[in-house]
């Protein structure tokens, strides 16, 4: 049985991939700020990993043969342009460097779609050329530029997911979705403020079932982690207020002309790891709605 640690375990992404890695049958370490209340088959650690010595402790606490790590700053909107970005690209690479000298045996970090160019539009790894425009992009982009120059030297086996445009259940409250239905069902209005430009949306729960599959197959260097299907996010909006019934309430604006459209190219995904993205995913986006509908996922009164 391979053990794995997951960084960022108790995150947006984290928390979804932690029970798909136990019913895979890993032996999974996951790491977290602080104690996680879900336990079952997965092993909780708490440490900071900006402290040096905490990282060294979980290290040797852990023995982990797989590193999946996803821990990173991402309060939006200040992780765009946060100074943490790069105390976390720092933090990374000695926690990769600590893992391969314990004798790890694969990696896979979480890396972002902001490393692109989005003026090519058409995101293709090893061809679309690498221009972000944050620090967070940049950030990313480094750490899995290093990642795999270092991983090669060494013999090791290292991939780097770059993830699209997720939603999903414990997201943000203020990203697109969540913010779309919570202010609709409150029956206030709600503003899309880029409606004609296209991105690449994909379900969180199907994100984790794709870095599984990765870390499970051989594959190496840059992977993107999305859907491959360009949406509009007017017509997304649009669903959200007619599921909810109140398209009323919504404004529709056209955003900037600059990087309209944003999108991947899965053949990576689909040919060399195996994972094929869901077709329904109008169906994904109810799921979500009801699920920020919910008690869960409704503001908190008082």
């Amino acid at each position: 049985m391979k053990r794995i640690l997951v960084t960022g375990a108790g995150g947006f992404v984290g928390r979804q991939v932690t029970p798909l890695l136990a019913a895979a049958g890993f032996e999974v370490h996951a790491v977290g700020s602080s104690t996680h209340a879900e336990r079952g088959a997965v092993m909780w650690h708490r440490a900071d990993l900006l402290d040096p010595d905490q990282r060294k402790q979980l290290l040797a606490a852990s023995r982990p043969d797989v590193l999946l790590h996803l821990a990173w700053y991402a309060k939006p909107p200040d992780y765009w342009r946060s100074a943490e970005n790069l105390r976390w690209l720092t933090a990374s690479l000695e926690l990769v460097q600590l893992f391969v000298a314990q004798g790890g045996e694969r990696i896979v970090g979480a890396g972002s779609c902001a490393e692109y160019d989005w003026r090519h539009g058409y995101c293709t790894e090893e061809i679309t050329p690498l221009r972000p425009a944050s620090l967070y992009g940049a950030a990313k982009a480094a750490c899995g530029g290093v990642i795999g120059g270092y991983a090669g030297e060494l013999q090791v086996s290292a991939a780097w997911a770059r993830l699209f445009f997720l939603y999903g259940p414990f997201d943000s409250p203020v990203r697109l979705v969540p913010s779309l239905v919570r202010s609709l069902s409150a029956g206030q209005p709600a503003r899309c403020t880029a409606g004609s430009h296209v991105r690449d949306f994909l379900h969180v729960g199907d994100a984790a079932s794709a870095l599984v599959a990765l870390l499970q197959s051989k594959v190496s260097g840059p992977v993107n982690i999305a859907s491959g299907s360009p949406m509009r996010v007017a017509d997304l909006a649009r669903h959200v207020a007619a599921t909810i019934g109140r398209p009323d309430l919504l404004t529709i604006e056209p955003g900037p002309a600059e990087n309209a459209f944003v999108c991947a190219n899965v053949a990576r995904l689909r040919n060399e790891v195996g994972w094929e993205p869901p077709a329904d995913a109008a169906a994904r986006l109810d799921e979500t709605i009801q699920w920020w509908q919910s008690s869960e996922g409704a503001p908190r009164r008082g």
